[in-house]
């Protein structure tokens, strides 16, 4: 049931429309913005009803406070008023009002009027998880386009972009860089891993389909992977807004293969130098490499691939991060059997 507060400080008017949304909606009744102000600090609701005249503080003025607000100045509200002027209805959309009832006002369609408003905030964010279900999509389409071209790591992409959710899991879980981790869209994140690769496009098939090991000149140039994913990224930046799908994709990129000694390439980067996203990564590709075949070798078995990664903490890999996927080697083992809901669960519901 969606929530909304009614402020007003006229007791009547608090009843009446109390009574008139009970069982639709959940409802607090305040008598005054102070109250409102007090009572946002806990609860976040889908739809304010707030007076315009009323003593200390009046409607304007909370709303413009709640404007201020970065956690508050999304919240649709409705104006309630007696007035039925022009100036103050203009004066209300200019701070943010999303609409003006007028007092007194009928119970069916002070109803109608907030299922306008709240259905509306619920069709954009219908349409907007829409759009992003095409959006990754297209990603995952290219991201295997571009594996396709590689015939030795077919999977990769998608298996290590679960990887990566397993272990930031489990770092939420542990309180591990949980207040870099708070900061992300996960929706935004994990789809991003999917372009880590995507710098492989620009590398001859030549050293790509190589069927014995890579020599040095080889290596050389497979290396160049990085920073032609960061070139071939920040060319989609320079032409399209930038926005923290593209700058994660970018950090992925490039910095998968940096190592935490600094003997890492691209950049030689070093401890959390490097940032998060790729020191994680960092483990999940590593693993992936180690436990799947290739021409020039046969695949590690599981516990081989963990004895690496053990050995490797604070080598190639953040030792923090280490132990959290020793911690959880067993999903990384049964890969399907991890359902990504409950990352989205402990990630504060930030989709």
């Amino acid at each position: 049931m969606k929530t909304v507060f009614i402020v007003d400080d006229n007791a009547t008017n608090l009843v009446t429309a109390k009574n008139a949304l009970t069982g639709v909606y959940k409802t607090y009744a305040l008598p005054s913005a102070e109250k409102m102000f007090q009572l946002l600090e806990k609860i976040n609701p889908d739809l304010i009803l707030l007076d315009v005249e009323m003593p200390e503080m009046d409607g304007f003025q909370a709303l413009s406070k709640l404007k201020s607000d970065e956690k508050q100045k999304n919240i649709p509200v409705v104006f309630l008023t007696a007035k039925n002027d022009a100036e103050s209805e203009i004066r209300g959309f200019d701070i943010g009002a999303v609409d003006f009832i007028n007092k007194p006002f009928s119970p069916p369609v002070l109803i109608k009027r907030i299922e306008t408003h709240i259905g509306i905030d619920t069709i954009v964010k219908q349409s907007l998880r829409s759009v992003r279900l095409v959006h990754n999509a297209t990603i995952n389409i290219i991201a295997n386009m571009v594996e396709s071209r590689d015939k030795v790591t077919g999977g990769h992409i998608d298996r290590t972009q679960k990887y990566l959710a397993i272990l930031i899991h489990e770092l939420i879980l542990t309180g591990m860089y949980t207040d870099e981790i708070s900061k992300w869209n996960l929706e935004e994140l994990l789809p991003s891993a999917q372009l880590h690769d995507v710098g492989k496009i620009k590398i001859s098939d030549l050293v790509l389909n190589k069927t014995e090991k890579l020599n040095d000149d080889d290596f050389a140039l497979m290396k160049k992977h990085c920073e032609e994913g960061e070139r071939i990224i920040d060319g989609i930046i320079e032409k399209a807004e930038k926005d923290n799908f593209l700058l994660h994709a970018k950090i992925f990129a490039g910095c998968h293969h940096e190592k935490w000694d600094g003997s890492g390439y691209p950049k030689g980067l070093a401890g959390e130098e490097i940032p998060l996203e790729g020191r994680i990564m960092a483990i999940a590709d590593v693993y992936d490499a180690l436990v799947t075949e290739r021409p020039y070798k046969k695949p590690f078995s599981h516990e081989q691939a963990v004895e690496i990664i053990r050995n490797d903490s604070g080598k190639h890999f953040d030792p923090k991060i280490v132990e959290a996927f020793l911690n959880v080697e067993n999903d990384f083992l049964e890969l399907e059997k991890f359902d990504i809901a409950k990352l989205f669960d402990i990630h504060g519901g930030k989709k």
